[in-house]
């Protein structure tokens, strides 16, 4: 027998139920907030320390580089009520900005600084010499040569945040303030299960960042290849 596909079959009352009856667009435009946020955070922190370990070490920078880069080795899970104390003392529960704020990790400094050790250190003096500050040179010289690595970081701030389950899980009470991830998960009953909604909300949550890396994917191989190279 030939199985034939009936288009009368395809319907879009998922997403139609999606979106209206499950607030799936508040849970978007809270993970699109705090992403936003989080690769700003990320890149701003992350090139600025990149620049200054690279280009303008201090006594006792490389050491307290490798100190740092050493934080990788620890695992989210155990940082994750220290974290919470945190936040929660810093009165930060329940806002984007809690979501935002533990993406910065030591990872996006690595990146970016094997980035700049492709950066003539000439190029840099030849600044000084102008009379250019070590800000301005960082600003009009540094970040447009680095522009395919902070792509990169961009693509990969956005994927953690935009994924990350445990942390909003933890840190978020207000059913207003739910993730993308946290909303997905939520689809699903705990005696019953709608399973053409549940595919919806993964649809939905899976196609942002697809739509992301395809528009970004020149520049954030770019960015990755370089940074593996260079130095």
């Amino acid at each position: 027998m030939t199985a034939t596909l009936n288009t009368a079959d395809f319907t879009l009352d998922n997403y139609v139920r999606l979106f209206l009856e499950n607030k799936f667009a508040q849970a978007l435009l809270t993970s699109v907030i705090v992403v936003v946020i989080a690769c700003v955070l990320n890149i701003v922190v992350c090139s600025m320390a990149a620049f200054a370990f690279e280009k303008n070490p201090f006594p006792g920078s490389e050491a307290v580089f490798w100190i740092y880069i050493a934080t990788m080795m620890v695992p989210g899970q155990v940082t994750l009520i220290p974290l919470y104390g945190i936040i929660r003392d810093l009165g930060l529960l329940n806002t984007h900005l809690a979501l935002a704020l533990p993406v910065v990790n030591a990872f996006g400094v690595f990146l970016i600084r094997q980035f700049m050790k492709g950066i003539p250190n000439d190029l840099l003096d030849a600044a000084r010499i102008d009379g250019a500050t070590d800000f301005r040179i960082f600003l009009r010289i540094v970040i447009p040569l680095v522009r395919p690595v902070i792509v990169a970081l961009a693509v990969f701030t956005f994927l953690s945040t935009w994924n990350d389950f445990l942390w909003p899980l933890v840190s978020i009470t207000d059913a207003g303030m739910e993730t993308v991830t946290l909303a997905a998960a939520n689809l699903q009953g705990r005696f019953t299960t709608d399973y053409g909604l549940v595919m919806a909300g993964a649809t939905v949550t899976f196609l942002v960042p697809l739509t992301l890396y395809v528009l970004l994917q020149r520049q954030f191989v770019e960015g990755i290849v370089s940074s593996g190279v260079k130095g």
